[in-house]
């Protein structure tokens, strides 16, 4: 009789399982492995590093560009309506949380306690060794190329390049979702392995619980605010347009994917009379552009890791921040963690943010995704109920 094998792989965990288990990990073996141990991590982190540093200029070409064409297809008054709906909706959610966060933040976070000397970490666990991988170009010239393609790519007839940039993207999606995502939480592993070896991690987990609290807060109020719009301009009682939509916030929180949600999306908004073909444009579309609770979330995250440790959060530098985040979030890929990827570019070349600022940024993020996808595709619902009412 032949023996049953074990089909378990560490692929059927979800992501967040596998960081919440690689941060644990790094905080308990920081207890007691010796110091050349630590360093192979180290080294891994920094090799890493040095690759990511080296891919976000490419993640941002292969995603924004296709995306930017895609949106300019065809594009007509309901589709620049909806488009016109989501970005204002990101962009809501982004200085929601800039607000909330100047608001919040000084009562329950403690500046300089510890996490203010994450970035110099560092300095007493080295790698073994380095390799330089220079980008093949900067991130600021990497969102320009990007904005110029797409939108030039919008208003020609030919085929032959936009299928080179879509055949890239495919590229690009492949090395997230294959190289990037699956080492990531062998990455998180290192950073909190030091962070522990050098006494600051309980500082930042204090940190984690505290903005998660926070987060999950201002994602109801987020909700909340987008169906009384919603409510006020169908005329229909927003609590119950909310409470049809339920089933897709549920369905979200288990896939972390807003395509991935879709069907349920559709019926959901079926049941708030949206009509058909309304729907079936809407949603699908929304489901790309529509990321206003990943964007509050990385802003929250950002303002959090900021005012931490000690970094200057001016309104215009964060106002520029959301509104390029805003627009870089359309080329988020639609698999777990993917948006704080798209947003790495971002946060290094407007906040500033190094390898260790960054990292913190992914698990923290991470931490949250499953909520942030939830508000996002029920803030879809919301959109397709006001496009419904204004295109009768």
């Amino acid at each position: 009789m032949p023996v049953k094998t074990s089909s378990f792989s560490l692929r059927r965990i979800g992501l967040l399982p596998r960081v919440v288990l690689a941060i644990g990990f790094g905080i308990v073996c920081s207890l007691f492995f010796p110091a050349w141990l630590s360093r192979v991590f180290v080294t891994f982190n920094d090799l890493f590093g040095g690759f990511l540093g080296f891919t976000i200029p490419l993640i941002i070409v292969g995603l924004v560009a296709p995306g930017i064409a895609e949106l300019g297809l065809g594009a007509g008054r309901l589709l620049g309506l909806t488009v016109a709906i989501a970005y204002g909706s990101t962009l809501f959610a982004g200085f929601l949380a800039y607000g909330s966060s100047l608001l919040v933040y000084p009562l329950i976070l403690d500046p300089g306690s510890g996490a203010s000397s994450l970035t110099d970490t560092a300095a007493s666990l080295e790698p073994f060794f380095s390799v330089d991988m220079p980008p093949v170009f900067g991130v600021m010239t990497a969102l320009l190329l990007a904005f110029v393609l797409g939108l030039g790519l919008a208003s020609v007839s030919g085929t032959v390049f936009k299928s080179v940039l879509f055949e890239l993207r495919e590229v690009v999606n492949r090395v997230i979702e294959r190289v990037i995502i699956p080492l990531l939480p062998l990455y998180i592993f290192g950073i909190f392995l030091r962070m522990g070896s050098e006494g600051t991690v309980w500082s930042v987990m204090a940190l984690f619980i505290k903005v998660i609290a926070v987060i999950f807060v201002l994602h109801i109020a987020l909700l909340l605010l987008q169906f009384l719009v919603a409510g006020a301009i169908s005329r229909r009682n927003p609590f119950s347009l909310l409470r049809n939509m339920l089933p897709a916030y549920a369905t979200a929180l288990g896939t972390q994917s807003s395509a991935a949600t879709i069907p349920v999306t559709l019926r959901c908004a079926l049941r708030n009379g949206v009509r058909p073909e309304i729907a079936g444009f809407t949603v699908p579309i929304c489901a790309t552009i529509h990321l206003a609770g990943s964007t509050l979330k990385i802003v929250a995250c950002a303002m959090a890791i900021m005012y931490m440790t000690g970094m200057p959060t001016p309104f215009g530098t964060l106002a520029g921040f959301i509104m390029m985040l805003g627009v870089t979030m359309i080329a988020a890929p639609g698999v777990p963690g993917g948006a704080i990827m798209a947003a790495l570019g971002v946060l290094s070349s407007i906040l500033g943010f190094d390898e260790t600022t960054q990292a913190l940024m992914i698990a923290l993020y991470i931490a949250m995704d499953s909520f942030g996808t939830a508000a996002n595709v029920t803030g879809d619902g919301a959109i397709a109920v006001v496009i419904n009412k204004i295109s009768r």
